[in-house]
């Protein structure tokens, strides 16, 4: 970086805990009312991801403002890798819920950190210290702990453990990309766009799952959840940011265990609902490692290779 007085290599990793928290926040109210939609008017879960997917234009939008596209072979090939295996994995997450049990189902899905900090240890070569490891493996247990208790039973069968093995690795192989992406120079703005390219582009997948497009719902249904998933794409706007300033193997676990803290916090407080014990020791292991690892990454003196500009 050129004019400010600081290079690349001195910015200090922990530029990206605001994004990382305000994607807590709203992931975290997105959990607490996005099954509306489908309790109040049993909206389909394919309809949902193409609302999502329109809705993500919205921070794509404000994002890309005023900035160039990066239209470059290699932010072409990050994005629509990070945007596939994303919208991809929500939609193999619509089949799987609706032939398995969720409780089997969400518990493997929410190992998708797991990827990525595998992947970031072996790949990119980040190196952790001793408090860092404690807090990853207590983020993820906590992550379990919270899935374990909400699911539902179901139909069984093998088919829907392979589709929920697939969401886990395709989840955890795209917050990997979004590391890379930035280490390579790509902008957070054009990763972003490139995401919503991907989302838009599976529409047509989402509306063969259905056999074509539902109209027979009130108007409430769709605006509803578009009030909703709106909150889940800025939310994926801050989680680019903030892979693209901190180490993928601290952001992935930070985010994926905060996130439903705040959402059972919102769903105790708004709609009564009690959490269970799984729930409330989920809590306590969350905010342990997460602030394990904060305190780790505040601590370190180790840089994020190459400067990244805010997408703002």
């Amino acid at each position: 970086m050129t004019g400010s007085g600081v290079s690349a290599p001195t910015l200090r990793t922990t530029n990206w805990i605001p994004y990382a928290g305000l994607l807590v926040l709203f992931w975290g109210v997105w959990g607490a009312f996005s099954a509306l939609p489908t309790k109040l008017y049993a909206y389909p879960d394919p309809m949902i991801y193409v609302v999502w997917a329109l809705t993500m234009i919205i921070p794509a939008w404000f994002s890309l403002r005023g900035k160039k596209f990066d239209r470059s072979r290699t932010a072409t090939g990050y994005g629509l890798l990070i945007g596939l295996t994303g919208a991809g994995g929500q939609l193999l997450l619509f089949k799987a819920l609706t032939i398995g049990p969720a409780y089997v189902i969400f518990p493997i899905i929410a190992l998708s950190p797991a990827i990525t900090v595998l992947m970031a240890f072996g790949l990119l070569r980040e190196r952790l210290g001793a408090l860092s490891w404690i807090g990853v493996v207590l983020a993820l247990v906590a992550v379990v702990l919270f899935s374990v208790s909400t699911g539902e039973g179901g139909d069984s069968g093998w088919f829907y453990l392979l589709l929920a093995v697939l969401v886990c690795v395709a989840w955890g192989v795209q917050a990997f990309f979004m590391r890379k992406a930035a280490i390579a120079g790509v902008d957070d703005a054009s990763t972003f766009g490139w995401m919503t390219i991907s989302g838009l582009v599976l529409i047509p997948v989402a509306l063969l799952m259905m056999g074509g497009l539902p109209l027979d719902f009130p108007w409430q249904a769709p605006a509803l959840t578009a009030g909703t998933q709106v909150l889940n794409s800025i939310g994926a706007l801050f989680l680019v940011m903030a892979m693209s300033r901190g180490k993928a193997s601290i952001v992935a676990p930070v985010t994926n265990a905060l996130a439903p803290v705040l959402t059972i916090v919102l769903s105790l407080i708004v709609f009564g609902a009690r959490p269970s014990a799984f729930q409330v020791v989920g809590i306590v292991l969350a905010l342990a490692g997460s602030t394990l690892m904060v305190y780790r990454a505040e601590k370190s003196s180790e840089t994020v290779p190459g400067a990244v500009e805010a997408a703002t």
